[in-house]
């Protein structure tokens, strides 16, 4: 789904015979060029250093706590962990042959924006047979062709169960009068609020495609309270300030199961899902790729996933995984008939017309 360069591997360049004469010798002999094979054993990477691009905060503490700690002593490698997103920014000012990070945590429109960009990582095809237990993941979990995405949360509209009378049913029960500047989206630059805008545009016109549409529902939509970020929304939430919002199904279901008067509603006209995605660079060193491969295989287990989703109400997306017991209480199940609905918008279309986008909606918010 990117725009694809020639892969620089030895194998490539060997497919590519007397032409490969003509490349660049910096391609042909630094060491990226070699192949790099994972088997899922654990290696000796001689205190080598993984560069991870993740999110901070509590996240961070987590990820280290059930992931990064134990596979830092068994692979006796150091982990840099860089947690000031964005990720694109970095990528771009040193080019796809000095790469920021190694291996990196994406919400997806910024991943293509960055994949569009340059040939930063491997392909979907390369990383596979290198990750044995990605043999378990469903489906849609690689469908985006860019990276591999393990664990993920559902859009839903959050409300409040006391002031919200009665409950939403529909995507477009956001729009109902009696919400006028106590409905609560997003900042352009949340993805929340790009995949709010997605199905709008689909619900409110022809499809996807429709800006006018969506542009014209975002004027409806207002006056509304824009946040930056889900835990400031929650906020306006427990304030009583916003009493219906988009939201990820996670932290209004940690709210509720806290007690909090708390719903969510499920937008089940589209499916589109706010997804973790790991992609590892093309340019990484050998040694670094070997590490990324192998972390992305830690990612995918059972166990990993489990954690995570009791901490963040993340769902699996390996078929293997056994689901914490607050998600079995929300009545989830993991199966290929609960994600068989799961709608991914065309992220390159939308990045094509991001500046006007942003610049419109943008001007229907300060408006």
């Amino acid at each position: 789904m990117t725009d694809k360069t020639f892969d620089l591997s030895r194998r490539s360049l060997l497919k590519l015979g007397a032409a490969a004469t003509t490349l660049p010798l910096f391609n042909i002999n630094h060491a990226f060029s070699k192949d790099v094979v994972y088997d899922g054993s654990v290696f000796d990477a001689g205190g080598a250093v993984l560069r991870i691009g993740e999110w901070g905060g509590t996240w961070g503490d987590l990820a280290h706590k059930y992931l990064l700690n134990d596979f830092a002593k068994e692979f006796n490698c150091k982990i840099e962990y860089d947690s000031t997103w964005p990720w694109f920014p970095k990528f771009v000012a040193n080019g796809p042959q000095k790469p920021p990070l190694d291996i990196t945590n994406w919400n997806l429109p910024e991943m293509f924006k960055t994949a569009k960009a340059g040939d930063f990582f491997h392909s979907i095809e390369e990383i596979l047979p290198n990750v044995p237990n990605s043999k378990n993941l469903w489906p849609f979990a690689t469908s985006n062709g860019v990276g591999v995405t393990w664990a993920f949360n559902q859009y839903v509209h959050a409300y409040r169960t006391d002031l919200v009378k009665p409950a939403p049913t529909s995507f477009k029960d956001m729009w109902k009068p009696e919400f006028a500047g106590k409905r609560g989206t997003y900042i352009t630059s949340n993805t929340l609020q790009m995949d709010f805008f997605l199905v709008a545009c689909s619900l409110f016109g022809k499809d996807q495609y429709d800006l006018k549409a969506g542009y014209e529902a975002m004027k409806a939509l207002m006056p509304a309270k824009i946040s930056d970020f889900t835990g400031n929304m929650q906020t306006l939430m427990d304030r009583g300030e916003v009493i219906i919002a988009v939201q990820s199904d996670a932290e209004p279901m940690q709210a509720r199961d806290k007690g909090a008067p708390f719903a969510v509603m499920y937008w089940k006209e589209l499916q589109p899902i706010l997804t973790q995605t790991y992609t590892v660079s093309r340019y990484a060193e050998p040694t670094q790729k070997k590490l990324a491969f192998a972390l992305l295989n830690r990612a995918l287990e059972p166990s990993f996933m489990t954690h995570m989703g009791q901490e963040f109400y993340l769902r699996p997306t390996v078929s293997n995984a056994v689901l914490p017991d607050n998600l079995v209480k929300a009545g989830m199940v993991n199966s290929a008939d609960a994600i068989k609905d799961f709608w991914l918008p065309d992220w390159n279309a939308y990045l094509e017309n991001e500046d006007e986008i942003v610049e419109t909606v943008n001007g229907i918010f300060a408006g």
